[in-house]
């Protein structure tokens, strides 16, 4: 069984007001958007998992604990990590503990949560 992992910043931690993040995204928008990757994800017969970290110092330890506890095929990288350009040197810090800890995974991205599962298709 193939296995996903999304990782991205708790939506409780996202500024909406950032012109770089898409117009008129909420904390409910993304975790309902979660769910529907998650069970798009396990209905393609993947076992599809999902980690929420904070913009700080605990992001890439967070990764890092999450990636130990398996064997990943893929993991996504959420756009709220990567569109803002104040968040590049934590995006960066992410990918670098992925291919630490997980190198045999390919890393994908997603443009939105709910189309994670074909961020994850075009690699797996």
């Amino acid at each position: 069984m193939k296995r996903v992992l999304l990782v991205g910043l708790d939506p409780a931690t996202v500024d909406f007001s950032d012109p770089a993040l898409p117009p008129g995204m909420t904390a409910e928008k993304i975790h309902a958007g979660v769910k529907l990757a998650l069970a798009d994800m396990t209905g393609r017969g993947w076992h599809a998992e999902n980690c929420y970290f904070n913009p700080d110092e605990t992001a890439v330890p967070i990764v890092e604990r999450h990636l130990a506890g398996g064997r990943y095929d893929c993991v996504v990288i959420g756009a709220g990590v990567r569109l803002p350009p104040s968040r590049l040197a934590l995006f960066e810090a992410v990918v670098n503990a992925i291919h630490r800890a997980a190198p045999q995974a390919a890393i994908a991205f997603n443009t939105r949560p709910d189309d994670t599962g074909a961020a994850a298709a075009r690699w797996i």
